[in-house]
């Protein structure tokens, strides 16, 4: 029996109509960023591990898709394997070499690192040290060992092994992401705007800075899939590199505003936070070390609420008096304005805080003077964006209230993301577009034009290799005025064709027989009303144009 073809989940497939329909936002979303003067680039879908991994923190790093190397890539694996029960075996060598000394004149230490050299001889000095604090954890039992009973001497022996397993083996040998190395080198890229930052230091010679760009490619993503998120999406992302002005936040914010009412779709809500204000908050609270485990969790709260995110941070180190602290922070509503001064007194003693607000009050102050279309800008203080790279603006969209979808947008500023490739100092500032949610609210609010998925206008009847010949004349005038138009291939049944042209909502068909190639002239239907109208050739072109 043949297989059930399928696809991977999280993957989708197109009809024409929906190509149509997403054509026409790209094109939408392409033509304002041509507006605004960025230029477009491309880069490879798939790049080194080492140019993504790191880059998106511990959560970003689990969800990218790794690609197997080619060949026989167990082979590295396998001798891990064959290491591995060297190491083991080299275990129990200094274990039984000590146990055996125990009585002798030897001081634990250094016979410890006599050892550790002479099985362990080919690792590394920072392997060498975790081998030793391994055995000396066990100094006292390994002392006492001939005072203890065969149970005793067991569990001194398996408790040893059990730290040696998972404070060496398990880190170096047989933990999966550090294995993951030895099978895939490259890996299918997360987002476009760290393969944008490689571009931007591998081709900095080439680039006219500040360099504004634009990409539309597809991203993977090895994401839990449900409603609005997929493992396979295009992003439609715009850059400015080399530049610290906050005018570029200005433009970006009116970049939306150009693009989401030019798709209609009103009542969009840009929402805004700075990273400097984050940094402030972990600073008054006392968890500044803590600052990327703080911004995971409360960029969750609009999902989880606000018991849980205290729950998150308590588990992750946070001082319970430190959560307590935030409590005006969950409180803050009310104008932009308002937020803005809310803050001065949350923050007043961080200079990164206060920095936060002074960016924020700037590119509001700049968007009331300018004003929005049809978008709303809002402060939003807990947003965090759990994306490492960012260190000021933030930006995250949301589609319009009588809509449930996440976020179908977002961005921000980061300093320094291509000092990671050699070139420190260089300023960024970027959004991106999220084509598949922005997609799904169109089609749930009924936005997309109903001349988005007409494709052929005219469809000419085939009765014989005559008539087809004379049609397709005809056929190549209408395509160079600009006419899609086509030619039913077979000369079948007049009313299998005819029916062809409704099922795929064909507007107009041609006829064309004995009649018409002798007076030059066509019979054009139009298959809403069924009136038929006798025409030149030009009279043809200038009806159905």
């Amino acid at each position: 029996m043949a297989q059930k073809p399928s696809i991977p989940k999280g993957t989708r497939d197109f009809n024409p109509e929906q190509v149509a329909k997403r054509n026409y936002i790209f094109n939408t979303i392409r033509g304002a960023f041509k507006t605004y003067g960025f230029q477009p680039i491309e880069t490879p879908s798939f790049e080194n591990s080492d140019t993504l991994m790191g880059k998106y923190g511990d959560e970003g790093d689990r969800l990218i898709f790794k690609i197997l190397n080619s060949g026989d890539y167990f082979k590295d694996l396998r001798k891990n394997d064959t290491k591995v029960a060297i190491l083991v075996s080299n275990f129990f060598g200094v274990y039984d070499k000590i146990l055996r000394s125990i009585n002798d004149d030897y001081i634990f230490e250094d016979l410890l690192i006599e050892s550790i050299n002479a099985y362990f001889k080919d690792e590394t000095n920072e392997i060498k040290a975790l081998l030793k604090k391994t055995f000396m954890l066990f100094e006292k039992d390994f002392l006492e060992y001939e005072n203890l009973n065969s149970v005793g001497k067991e569990t001194v022996k398996s408790d040893a092994f059990q730290v040696f397993y998972n404070e060496y083996l398990e880190k170096y040998f047989l933990n999966s992401y550090a294995n993951t190395n030895l099978i895939s080198e490259k890996a299918l890229r997360y987002d476009l705007t760290v393969p944008f930052a490689r571009y931007v230091v591998q081709h900095q010679n080439e680039i006219e800075f500040p360099f504004k760009r634009y990409q539309i490619q597809p991203v993977w993503r090895a994401d839990r899939p449900q409603k609005g998120r997929f493992r396979e999406f295009y992003q439609c992302d715009a850059d400015v590199v080399g530049s610290k002005s906050l005018w570029q936040e200005v433009e970006f914010i009116q970049l939306y505003d150009t693009v989401f009412s030019a798709l209609k779709l009103e009542g969009v809500t840009i929402k805004i936070n700075n990273r400097k204000i984050l940094s402030g908050i972990a600073e008054v609270i006392g968890a500044s070390d803590k600052l990327i485990d703080f911004t995971v969790a409360l960029d969750k709260l609009d999902k989880i609420g606000e018991e849980k995110v205290k729950e998150e941070m308590l588990s992750k180190g946070i001082s319970e008096e430190g959560i307590n602290k935030l409590q005006p922070l969950f409180n803050l509503s009310g104008t932009f304005e308002s937020q803005i001064e809310g803050l001065k007194s949350i923050l007043s003693t961080s200079e990164a805080g206060k920095k936060g607000i002074e960016e924020l009050a700037f590119i509001n102050n700049a968007i009331t003077e300018l004003g929005l279309s049809t978008a709303t800008l809002q402060l939003n203080v807990t947003l965090a964006r759990g994306l490492n790279y960012y260190t000021g603006a933030i930006f995250e969209v949301s589609a319009p209230k009588s809509v449930k979808m996440g976020s179908i947008g977002g961005g921000g500023r980061y300093d320094d993301l291509t000092s990671i490739f050699g070139r420190p100092d260089t300023s960024g500032v970027g959004i991106s577009f999220g084509l598949d949610r922005i997609y799904l609210v169109l089609e749930e609010l009924g936005l997309f034009p109903e001349t988005v998925t007409k494709n052929v206008a005219v469809l000419f009847i085939n009765f014989g290799e005559k008539e087809a010949l004379f049609s397709l004349k005809a056929i190549k005038q209408l395509r160079i005025n600009g006419i899609n138009a086509e030619l039913y291939p077979d000369a079948a049944k007049m009313k299998k064709q005819m029916n062809h042209a409704n099922k795929r909502a064909i507007p107009f068909v041609v006829l064309v027989g004995e009649e018409e190639i002798n007076s030059n002239n066509y019979t054009l239907k139009d298959m809403g009303s069924g009136e038929q109208f006798k025409l030149s050739l030009q009279q043809l072109i200038d009806s159905v144009k």
